[in-house]
Parts: structure tokens; sequence; C-alpha cells
């Protein structure tokens, strides 16, 4: 009499299989978590702007920028107690300053791997008529390039830069 079964073949065949689908599984799912994050920036980003903006209607100026530990002390970055002294400028327009969803330790977004956002807002020939937010959206591979007021080019790496201007 035979016996039923499966023998050790297919169900090793079987579990490889399973193994195969739920890995490309997990990738994707990782892929969208990183959309989702972008997205959240974006929203971030946007709201941080729409509070710049009723800042400089009540003052004539963006807030300025500064006391950030990197990359030099004329950056405000979400990664250290800059930001603090920043949310207090923008507290009637905002309740909280947004953070980013992978927000890294320390750092600001030039550096590879390093998730925060970065504000910056001092004298380029129109002293804080204009600003500029950093920030690294996940798997971007591209260097913007930006004019501030007087036409001065920035690029920064693979970060993504945000910018407002009211210089002529």
């Amino acid at each position: 009499m035979r016996q039923r079964g499966f023998t050790l073949i297919e169900l090793l065949v079987v579990i490889a299989i399973i193994g195969v689908l739920s890995s490309v599984v997990l990738v994707s799912l990782n892929t969208a978590r990183a959309k989702a994050r972008d997205a959240n920036r974006a929203v971030a980003i946007n709201q941080l702007r729409n509070a710049l903006e009723l800042y400089y209607l009540d003052n004539g100026q963006y807030p300025p920028s500064g006391g950030a530990s990197a990359p030099n002390s004329g950056w405000t970055t979400s990664t250290d107690s800059s930001w603090t002294t920043f949310q207090t400028a923008l507290a009637p327009y905002m309740a909280q300053l947004p953070r980013d969803p992978n927000q890294s330790a320390s750092d600001w977004p030039y550096t590879a791997g390093v998730y925060a956002f970065s504000y910056y807002s001092q004298n380029y020939g129109c002293d804080r008529q204009w600003y500029m937010i950093v920030w690294r959206p996940e798997g971007v591979k591209t260097s913007p390039g930006i004019a501030a007021c007087n036409g001065q080019v920035f690029n920064y790496g693979n970060g993504t830069v945000t910018v407002g201007n009211r210089a002529q």
C-alpha cells in the first residue's frame, strides 16, 4: 500500500517559491513606504512655505537663519537646537515645525543618507528677501540648482531645494 503525502523535494520547492514571493512583496512594500515618506516631506515643506509667507507678510522679510551645527552656523537645521529657535519665530503661523519622517540624528541633507530639513535666509545682496529649504527625498539622484535673489546659483548634490524669493 502506497502512503500519500509530499516528498521532501516537493516541500523544498514550495518553500522556495514562498520565499521568493515574500521577498518580492517586501521590496515592493519598502518602495511604497519610501514614497509615502516623500509625500509626507512634500506636504511638510508646503506647510512650512505657507508659514514663511505669512511671516513675510507681517514682517516684510523672512525669519533669519542661523545657529546650526552643520554645515555652518548660517543655516537652521531640523537636526539640532537651531530648529527650536526657528520654531519660536514661526509659532504664530505654525503650531509645530515639521521634521523629516525619517529624521537623522545629526548633519544636514546634503550628506548622503541624511534626512532632515535645512533652512537658509541670509544676505546675498538682498538680506532675508529670499530663503531656501534643502531636503532629501529618498532615492533621488538629481542635482538641483537654484538661483538666489542676485542670480547666484546653488547646487546641493542629491538634496532637493525649495526656494522663496521676494527680491527683484
